[in-house]
């Protein structure tokens, strides 16, 4: 088996049970490195057992190195394809009918990878799209995009778009929902993206009646096609509890606008709860079911999403990416 495949395979599978970054990270730093020595070297390194005489390659690395140039496939790959051999949760039948990824990072803000390594993996799961939506300035602990960084980051893509025909990368962005409900980028450039997801991740626990004026003042905005995980609650450790806003109010607002609610699938966050997706479902809203994939073996998240979706009764009709790239792009180009 080849070593840098099989590097990059355990990573990816070590980003869908969600173990730490630094773990995963040291795979793919492995992966680089390996990537760059003949393999014969490798060979003979793999049978002198000085592989870890290497920078950056530890004994766990080593072995899976030295098992797949001898002509095996890694122990440790192999465990990590049992345990999870069985789908990431259910949803089956809607999640075939999706065809992209609204809500992506990369290394560009604070995802772990590249924006090409990121379209691999979604082409490799069988999508046809996916939406980068990095961060936007304010959000400084995430390392968002300024004007100009997101200006660059629209030539990197129409270069990878050319390389990775027909699969495309759709230009976007996860745009702060500030204080006033105004958003955390420059109106002209929202306007050239493809996909804007507009979220709230500061002052989480302002007043109900704040923190609905201000959710509704972005949802009206004709650059938001996305509310992006609308309570910011966190389900995992100590967790952290749901914003309080008029429900009611605002998923009538999103109906109205066109604008989605998302259904964010990482497994910290599951949101909206299901009371409020169900409420959404009431109110006549459309959806988004998405990753916020930070790397690309969380790409593979989706059927998280998908399962709560079907518990609600939504069908792949209300789900604004079960649509191809330039059917999605007619239709929010039509609401604006």
């Amino acid at each position: 088996m080849d070593p840098v495949a099989a590097l990059k395979q355990i990573a990816l599978y070590l980003e869908r049970a969600g173990e730490a970054t630094q773990k995963v990270r040291a795979f793919r730093r492995a992966a680089a490195k390996v990537a760059e020595i003949d393999p014969d070297e490798l060979t003979a390194r793999a049978t002198a057992g000085t592989l870890t005489d290497l920078p950056g390659i530890g004994n766990s690395i080593a072995l899976v190195i030295a098992e797949s140039v001898m002509g095996g496939e890694p122990s440790y790959l192999l465990n990590l394809m049992e345990k999870q051999s069985a789908p990431v949760a259910g949803g089956g039948a809607l999640r075939a009918a999706l065809r992209g990824d609204c809500h992506t990072h990369s290394d560009w803000s604070d995802g772990g990878s590249p924006i090409r390594e990121m379209a691999e993996a979604a082409i490799a799961l069988g999508h046809e799209w996916i939406a980068l939506t990095d961060h936007s300035p304010r959000l400084r602990v995430a390392n968002g995009l300024s004007a100009e960084r997101l200006r660059r980051q629209l030539e990197v893509v129409a270069e990878l778009n050319v390389e990775l025909a027909p699969f495309l990368i759709l230009t976007g962005i996860e745009v702060d929902i500030l204080l006033d409900g105004s958003l955390d980028q420059e109106p002209e450039l929202l306007a050239q993206l493809d996909v804007v997801v507009a979220s709230v991740h500061s002052k989480l626990r302002m007043p109900r009646a704040e923190m609905t004026e201000r959710m509704l003042t972005a949802v009206a905005n004709p650059h938001v096609d996305v509310l992006g995980h609308c309570t910011g609650r966190l389900v995992v450790g100590k967790g952290r509890p749901e914003s309080e806003f008029d429900a009611a109010a605002v998923f009538t607002a999103c109906a109205e606008h066109g604008v989605a609610v998302e259904i964010n699938s990482r497994p910290e966050r599951l949101d909206p709860p299901l009371r409020l997706l169900r409420a959404a479902v009431e109110h006549g809203c459309r959806f988004a079911i998405d990753t916020d994939a930070h790397a690309p073996g969380q790409l593979d998240w989706l059927p998280h999403g998908c399962e709560r979706a079907e518990l609600c009764g939504i069908g792949p009709e209300r789900v604004i990416n079960t649509k191809t790239a330039d059917d999605l792009l007619a239709d929010l180009a039509a609401r604006g």
